[in-house]
């Protein structure tokens, strides 16, 4: 039977590549590198849902900041002038009676007449 010869090749960071020391599957030289690494793969996602939910809390200061009393009524002018982006809420719930409510986590609004919107607090 022949006899195998492996020749030893060390594993190197998928980083920095430099040799890596320690256990088998060990695929980074350190911390450091093993961050780097997955922030470069995975930036583009996480840049999408970084200024996804930023735009997510901007609403939500925006709702909490025009109700504070858990329900009152305000302008679709004043709610832009703030900031706030329609496009941007985490649920939507549609009542018994036909209404529309639109949701930032537990403060929501609902379209009224002449541009007017109710606020509300959705109590958890």
């Amino acid at each position: 039977m022949p006899t195998l010869n492996y020749l030893y090749m060390p594993k190197l960071c998928l980083e920095c590549s430099e040799k890596i020391i320690g256990r088998e599957d060990k695929k980074f030289c350190n911390d450091s590198c093993r961050n780097a690494y997955n922030n470069k793969i995975n930036k583009d996602s996480t840049n999408y849902m970084r200024n996804i939910n930023n735009k997510l809390r901007k609403n939500y200061r925006v709702l909490l900041e025009l109700n504070a009393d858990g329900k009152s009524k305000t302008t679709r002018s004043k709610l832009i002038l703030k900031g706030f982006d329609f496009d941007f809420f985490t649920n939507v719930l549609k009542t018994n009676t036909g209404n529309t409510y639109h949701f930032v986590y537990d403060q929501g609004y609902r379209l009224l007449e002449n541009d007017y919107y109710m606020l509300v607090k959705k109590e958890l």
